[in-house]
């Protein structure tokens, strides 16, 4: 079979859970978060899965991604990834979606990139390393990173240009699987949250 990538989002944060765009400011999982970090550890670990014998795990190096991948029972096999970094926000960071609305009407991420952060152009080259290393694996890989991160590698693994992220969104702690149907590369579940409900 073609490897297939498993996306996993981290746990709920005080800024995640208020809209704030959460870049490469630190902020760690609030209790909820690290419950449901818990939860998808336990789904990953039974069956079908079996806790993915031999997968190869990478994740963020930031604390919200690397605290899910610890309390999801990864820690020990993950490799610390900068590539896997959330987007770099630069003067919208901490900002909500309607506050830098009130500064640049209009504003679309996936379009315009931020000033004095990273635009399309870099976001796109990062996704298409992660599809690269994925693709290039002999085995499954597991990733634990960032909502737009993640929705940019999803839009790269489909072949469609960045943009295509910002009608596939993903909530914290959820689970997708990019694989492959009929020799063509494919969503085979997106935004999975069934482990949330215990």
């Amino acid at each position: 079979m073609a490897p297939r990538i498993l996306l996993a989002r981290h746990g709920q944060t005080e800024w995640s859970l208020s809209g704030r765009h959460t870049g490469r400011t630190d902020v760690p999982l609030m209790e909820e978060g690290r419950r449901g970090a818990k939860l998808l550890g336990e789904r990953l670990h039974r069956a079908p899965l079996e806790g993915l014998p031999g997968v190869e795990v990478r994740t963020s190096p930031l604390v919200r991604a690397r605290e899910t991948c610890e309390l999801a029972g990864f820690g020990e096999r993950a490799r610390a990834w900068d590539t896997l970094m959330e987007w770099d926000y630069g003067a919208y960071e901490g900002m909500t979606p309607d506050q830098i609305q009130a500064v640049r009407p209009g504003w679309l991420i996936w379009r315009d990139g931020v000033p004095d952060g990273e635009g399309t152009a870099d976001v796109t080259a990062r996704a298409d390393q992660v599809v690269a290393w994925a693709r290039e694996a002999d085995r499954d890989v597991l990733v634990f990173a960032h909502g737009h991160i993640l929705r940019s590698i999803g839009a790269r693994w489909l072949g469609l240009p960045l943009d295509f992220a910002a009608r596939i969104r993903l909530n914290p702690t959820s689970l997708s699987v990019l694989g492959w149907a009929y020799g063509e590369p494919a969503l085979e579940s997106w935004n999975d949250l069934g482990h949330l409900a215990g």
